[in-house]
């Protein structure tokens, strides 16, 4: 039986993304006091702390926080280095958001507890949607979105890149495929575009992408300012985990849109040594790190802990 040709190959592959299993798992970020971010995340926002681990042999330690167990919600990982006190965010980094039912009662707490409201609650002109910002000890940023109820109240990453007005443009005007950086994103990861905002007169666009409508999952919502194709990543923020059934096969799919598209596998596929849960690795064409986890070694990691 004669071989099917590499574009054969190649473009059965790119279908994988699709048929895989994924799922946001956590964003992963460094702070300073593990305590005092602890406390502020589960007085201000309603976390609860799910495990915590340190690991003096690394001089580190690790805290999980969110709105539910880990096999099902989206949540974050804390990192804290023996030592280091502060980080460097950068200005790539945008915010984390949390879904609430009622914004203006979440940011009267936050306020009473001593938090740092940056945008008191409400509405931009012309939009029905109320919606706060607080930073957190660590100068991180929080949106607080008013929202129905929702399985997922930790509901967004804002990453900042430097293409999205060509990836936009790309979308009105039904452009081939690989024209547009935002598409690789998309093959990589198998992300469905949900929407774009192109707003001029805050001279900014974003777009939003998930595995499933925004009422229902974490989402990836990336944002483009008008002339800046550059942003500095600093030290602070990491990366975010997604879940997948293979991580060979995604890592296959992963290095062809890299070829193309720009950025890099920084991790090839395998199990992490002494854990056993295999994973890969990559940053985006704007440097943004992606790691992709095996979803069965994930479950058991969980349950060992």
């Amino acid at each position: 039986m004669a071989e099917a040709s590499p574009a054969v190959a190649n473009a059965e592959l790119l279908e994988w993304p699709k048929k895989d299993k994924r799922r946001f798992l956590h964003a992963v970020y460094r702070v300073g006091d593990l305590d005092r971010t602890i406390k502020y995340y589960t007085e201000c926002f309603g976390m609860e702390l799910l495990r915590k681990r340190d690991v003096p042999e690394e001089k580190y330690s690790n805290a999980f926080l969110g709105f539910g167990p880990e096999q099902s919600y989206f949540v974050v990982e804390l990192t804290y280095n023996y030592g280091v006190t502060s980080y460097d965010i950068g200005t790539g980094f945008g915010h984390l958001a949390i879904a609430t039912e009622d914004v203006y009662k979440m940011v009267e707490n936050i306020r009473a507890k001593g938090g740092n409201v940056t945008r008191e609650p409400g509405p931009l002109k012309g939009m029905t949607t109320h919606f706060a910002f607080v930073k957190d000890p660590d100068g991180y940023i929080f949106e607080l979105i008013q929202r129905g109820p929702t399985p997922e109240p930790l509901c967004q990453v804002m990453l900042r890149v430097g293409d999205l007005g060509r990836s936009i443009k790309f979308y009105e005007k039904d452009l081939p495929l690989n024209d547009v950086v935002l598409v690789g994103s998309l093959q990589a990861l198998g992300m469905k575009l949900l929407r774009t905002i192109d707003s001029p007169e805050l001279k900014c666009a974003l777009a939003m992408l998930g595995y499933a409508e925004e009422d229902q999952t974490t989402v990836l919502e990336l944002a483009y300012s008008y002339g800046v194709t550059e942003y500095t990543k600093g030290n602070a923020y990491a990366q975010v985990a997604i879940s997948t059934d293979d991580v060979y096969k995604s890592a296959e799919v992963v290095n062809l849109v890299t070829q193309e598209l720009g950025g890099k596998i920084t991790r090839q596929p395998g199990p992490i040594p002494g854990l056993n849960t295999k994973i890969t690795s990559f940053v985006d064409p704007d440097g943004w790190k992606t790691v992709l986890v095996d979803n069965e070694d994930f479950l058991k990691e969980l349950q060992s802990e």
